[in-house]
């Protein structure tokens, strides 16, 4: 957790800086593919900061009002930072059309350099997040990883403008990052939104678990199964597990025969329940037997 806090702190801290250098260089070199981008970035550090700000929060412990803590603030902040890109990108769409049509003359020599720092900076960023596991983590990292092609794009486009004259070039690179943008965050805010209903991790296999359990020795079916994750990294399942009498004389023994399985579908928090065959109706449970058999 204190290494996640520390890694987003420092992203934080480069996109802060770089989105001051952005306005400066899109101020001094008339380039609107620069501002849009410094508008990009400026959400970015807004979200960085909340995110850290999470991340902090989430290290406190759990009370009897927050039984969980404050883990799934994370993930409250990585939705917040789909929705400001999404918003953002719109805005950056709308400024960039109308200068598709009427070009206008930008400082090459200027963008070629703040590309380069561009490059360089969102780089160290994303290096630092990538390895991540939390969601919130991913999806910075992502936006980092956007920002690294966006750069690279724009410094092979303000060399063909400096040598080449063609400063329509600019509102054709800040539209085609841009739709990349919006591409990129609606594909990773998906399973952000899916986390926030409590929906099943998109890693977990919900198949694989039910035949692994149903292989245990004494467990006959089970019923009311529930897979959730609090970030996107803690996985949590309960579950009733309908057993053959003779195990209910050892509860312990039956659990952790099947805690034991769940760990390795990377379940590593469960409730379990366990009841006898006669307690479960045909019309309460859902029979689930292993191979389909």
């Amino acid at each position: 957790m204190g290494d996640r806090q520390k890694n987003i702190g420092l992203a934080a801290s480069l996109n802060v800086l770089f989105t001051i250098i952005e306005i400066i260089g899109g101020i001094l070199t008339n380039s609107l593919a620069l501002l849009a981008d410094a508008l990009h970035d400026f959400g970015d550090s807004c979200v960085l900061i909340l995110a850290w700000f999470a991340e902090r929060k989430a290290k406190e412990p759990p009370t009897d009002r927050m039984t969980f803590g404050y883990r799934r603030l994370s993930l409250f902040a990585a939705f917040f930072a789909a929705i400001v890109l999404i918003a953002g990108s719109l805005f950056i769409l709308s400024q960039a059309i109308p200068r598709l049509l009427n070009p206008e003359p930008v400082n090459a020599e200027g963008m070629i350099l703040v590309a380069l720092l561009g490059v360089t900076i969102n780089g160290i960023g994303y290096l630092r997040l990538r390895t991540g596991l939390s969601q919130n983590e991913k999806v910075l990292s992502w936006h980092l990883l956007e920002d690294i092609s966006g750069w690279v794009i724009l410094l092979i486009g303000s060399v063909i403008i400096r040598f080449w004259d063609k400063p329509v070039v600019d509102p054709i690179m800040t539209i085609g990052f841009t739709l990349f943008v919006l591409w990129g965050v609606t594909r990773n805010s998906k399973e952000t939104f899916n986390l926030l209903l409590q929906g099943v991790p998109e890693h977990i296999d919900i198949d694989g678990i039910k035949a692994s359990v149903l292989g245990v020795e004494g467990v006959k079916m089970m019923h009311d199964l529930h897979v959730w994750s609090l970030e996107g990294e803690t996985d949590i399942l309960t579950s009733h597990i309908v057993v053959e009498d003779e195990y209910l004389q050892r509860p312990d023994e039956i659990k952790k025969a099947v805690k034991t399985r769940l760990k390795k579908h990377g379940i590593g928090h469960s409730t379990l329940e366990l009841e006898s065959e006669g307690h479960c109706s045909e019309e309460e449970c859902i029979f689930e037997m292993p191979n389909g058999t």
